[in-house]
């Protein structure tokens, strides 16, 4: 899996993308949906019309780093978005979760943990 900064936000596109789109294809949705800048540092998902397969667009200093899961079978657990929002945002566990084939939905009983003293 990705190690990515503390801090990084994770934003999911809801809406289909064609895959034979690469960096500069990806970027220009990022610009266009999600409204932000690619070199921005956040770390952008997306997938494909059968949910089958997903792709993370993330800048790191020296260059935009592209990575991309096919499953063997069935599809992706896909995130839950209000009617009309064209992107949500996730945070790392839900990412895990997703690409690990978890329900996300028990991602949202997580329980709190107290740290140590």
């Amino acid at each position: 899996m990705l190690g990515l900064p503390h801090g990084t936000k994770i934003y999911f596109c809801n809406q289909p993308v064609d895959f034979r789109k690469s960096f500069d294809g990806l970027s220009g949705i990022v610009e266009s949906v999600f409204e932000m800048n690619v070199l921005d540092g956040h770390l952008f998902l997306f997938v494909n019309r059968r949910g089958d397969r997903i792709k993370a667009l993330w800048w790191e200093p020296g260059g935009l780093i592209l990575w991309y899961k096919r499953l063997e079978q069935g599809t992706f657990e896909m995130p839950r978005a209000t009617e009309g929002q064209s992107h949500i945002t996730i945070d790392a566990t839900q990412v895990a979760m997703l690409i690990g084939g978890v329900p996300l939905a028990s991602a949202s009983k997580r329980r709190k943990r107290m740290e140590a003293a």
